[in-house]
C-alpha cells in the first residue's frame, strides 16, 4: 500500500499565500502522476492541479496563473504553492497518487485532507 501525508493548510486572509505538501511512501514501484484536489462544502471534490512524472502539469481554469505544482522525484513529494487566495479557494484539499506498486499493477491512493480556509 501507499500512504499520503500531507502538510501545510490553515487560515490565510484573501489575497495572501500557503503552500501544501505531500509525501508519498510505503509500496512504490514507480510514481505515474501526482496531484491535488479540494473538496468545498456541499460540493464534489474536483481535481486543482496533477502533475506527472514527465512533470507535465494540468491546471484547474480557476487557479490557473496563481497556483503552481511542482514535484521532488527523489522525495516522492507533492507540492501545491498556492497565491492571490480568495474565499472560494476554501476547501479540503486532498493529495492523490497514481503508483505502480509493482511492475504491472497500479491505484489510486488519497490523503487524509488538509483545510484550507481563506477569510474575506
Amino acid at each position: 500500500q501507499v500512504q499520503l501525508v500531507e502538510s501545510g493548510g490553515g487560515l490565510v486572509q484573501a489575497g495572501g499565500s500557503l503552500r501544501l505538501s505531500c509525501v508519498a511512501s510505503g509500496s512504490i514501484f514507480r510514481i505515474i502522476a501526482m496531484g491535488w484536489y479540494r473538496q468545498a462544502p456541499g460540493k464534489q471534490r474536483e481535481l486543482v492541479a496533477t502533475i506527472n512524472s514527465g512533470h507535465s502539469i494540468n491546471y484547474e481554469d480557476s487557479v490557473q496563473g496563481r497556483f503552481f505544482i511542482s514535484r521532488d522525484n527523489a522525495k516522492n513529494t507533492v507540492y501545491l504553492q498556492m497565491n492571490s487566495l480568495k474565499p472560494e479557494d476554501t476547501a479540503v484539499y486532498y493529495c492523490n497518487t497514481r503508483t505502480y506498486t509493482n511492475p504491472t499493477s497500479w491505484n489510486d491512493y488519497w490523503g487524509q485532507g488538509t483545510q484550507v480556509t481563506v477569510s474575506s
